[in-house]
C-alpha cells in the first residue's frame, strides 16, 4: 500500500524510540516519549498562494527532519507506523 499526500503535507516514519536511557534505567512503554527525529517518506505537491502560484513543499523524501512534538496524525499501516503532518511543523532538516 502507498500513501500519497495531499497539499503540503508529509509523510514521516517513526523511528525506534530508545529503551534504555544512558544510565541503564529501562523504560516501559508509557514513559517513552515520541520520537522527534523522523525520516520522510513521501511529500505533498504544495499549495497555491494568493496569486495561482505553487508553493513546493521543502522537503524531500529520504531526508531526516525535527518536528513539532505531538504534531500531525499517526497512522499504522503493513505493521509500520507513519504520521503525516503539515509542511509547517516540520522545524529543521538533519544533514
Amino acid at each position: 500500500m502507498n500513501i500519497k499526500p495531499l497539499g503540503n503535507r508529509v509523510v514521516l516514519k517513526q523511528t525506534k524510540v530508545e529503551e534504555k536511557t544512558s544510565s541503564g534505567i529501562i523504560l516501559t512503554g508509557n514513559a517513552q516519549e515520541k520520537p522527534q527525529y523522523l525520516e520522510v517518506v513521501a511529500v505533498g505537491p504544495g499549495i497555491n498562494d494568493a496569486n495561482g502560484n505553487k508553493i513546493p513543499v521543502e522537503v524531500s523524501v529520504g531526508q531526516k527532519v525535527i518536528c513539532q512534538k505531538y504534531s500531525g496524525s499517526t497512522v499504522k499501516m503493513d505493521d509500520e507506523e507513519y504520521t503525516i503532518i503539515n509542511a509547517e511543523d516540520i522545524l529543521a532538516i538533519i544533514e
